[in-house]
Formats: C-alpha cells, sequence, structure tokens
C-alpha cells in the first residue's frame, strides 16, 4: 500500500464495562500504508452504527478502496453491501475464526486494550473519554515495520504530542517565574 486509506482493516473491541455514555464497544479501523489507527466508542455493533461511523471515518480521511473485515453480520448486512456498492469499496473478508488473517487490526486491539485498561483501572465507566489521547499518543510512536510515527507517514512531519511534551519537560526544565 502506498496511499494513505486505500486499504483499512476494520474490527471490534468489545464488550467493554459500559460507560455513562452508554458506549460498550470501541469499533477500530486501521489504514494499511500508514499503520494509523482510529478508534470510536459505540454503544452497540449494528450495522447501521457501523454505515453511521463509516460515514464519520471516510468524511475526515478519505473513502476507502479497499475493506478488510472479519465476517460479522454487522459488516455482511444488507445494509452495508448497498454501502460498500455505494461507495465503490471492494470488501474483502477474512476466513472464519481465523483473526490473524487481519493481523494488523488485531495487533492494535491487543494494544488499545491494555491501554485502555491501565487507564480503566481506577475510572471504569468513562474508559471511552480516553481514547483520543491514547490515539493521539499511539500515533506518535515509531511503527516496528514502517520505522515512522503513523503521524509522520500521513501528515509527512513529526508531531508534537504528549512523549515529545515529557521528553521536552525532562531535558528543558522550564523557569516558574516565566511560566505563562
Amino acid at each position: 500500500m502506498d496511499e494513505p486509506f486505500q486499504r483499512i482493516a476494520i474490527d471490534f473491541v468489545g464488550p467493554l464495562p459500559l460507560t455513562e455514555n452508554k458506549n460498550r464497544y470501541v469499533l477500530v479501523c486501521m489504514n494499511y500504508a500508514t499503520r494509523y489507527p482510529e478508534a470510536f466508542p459505540l454503544a452497540n455493533q449494528e450495522a447501521e452504527t457501523v454505515d453511521d461511523t463509516f460515514i464519520q471515518l471516510f468524511s475526515r480521511v478519505d473513502v476507502a478502496k479497499e475493506l478488510l473485515t472479519d465476517q460479522g453480520s454487522n459488516f455482511m448486512s444488507d445494509l452495508m453491501v448497498q454501502v460498500y456498492k455505494l461507495l465503490s469499496v471492494h470488501k474483502m473478508c477474512t476466513t472464519p475464526y481465523h483473526p490473524a488473517a487481519n493481523g494488523l487490526v488485531e495487533n492494535f486491539n491487543g494494544t488499545l486494550k491494555k491501554m485502555l485498561k491501565s487507564y480503566a483501572r481506577k475510572y471504569p465507566n468513562t474508559w471511552d473519554k480516553y481514547i483520543p489521547y491514547l490515539l493521539f499518543a499511539y500515533r506518535e510512536v515509531p511503527n516496528e515495520t514502517t520505522g515512522f510515527s503513523p503521524f509522520e507517514l500521513l501528515y509527512g512531519r513529526h508531531v508534537r504530542g504528549p512523549l515529545v511534551l515529557l521528553i521536552e519537560d525532562w531535558e528543558e526544565p522550564t523557569d516558574s517565574d516565566n511560566s505563562y
């Protein structure tokens, strides 16, 4: 893949503890070219919800040419088949009971679960609020395969994210008199 968002892998994480916002699942989307992840906390896994979330994603980044999912009914429904046709998306499916076929997103799912677990241990009913922050941190770390961060590959520059801010704070202690 040489073009961002040409191929996207999609999967669900959950069910997770119910949040104050009534979310129990996370729809995870991974861009093959840049390893740039997106994650959407959702109340359910129904096709209508997936459809609405795809529109949110595609309106921000681009309409994917190829989409790799498992064979869940939410991804295989008549509604979704119509969406794939309407958007000219080539739908690819993994073999049943073989999650390794969608290894890129499955690996990220494991990482996201670990990150959420560490944040949600103290406040389990608000884990969905942490997703944007966790994604921001993940996107700034160089990927083992590509050697670049997902942010760098997508935007062509380094991001001044949470890890960079920590490093700056350690290397350049601020003078409390000149803080503001």
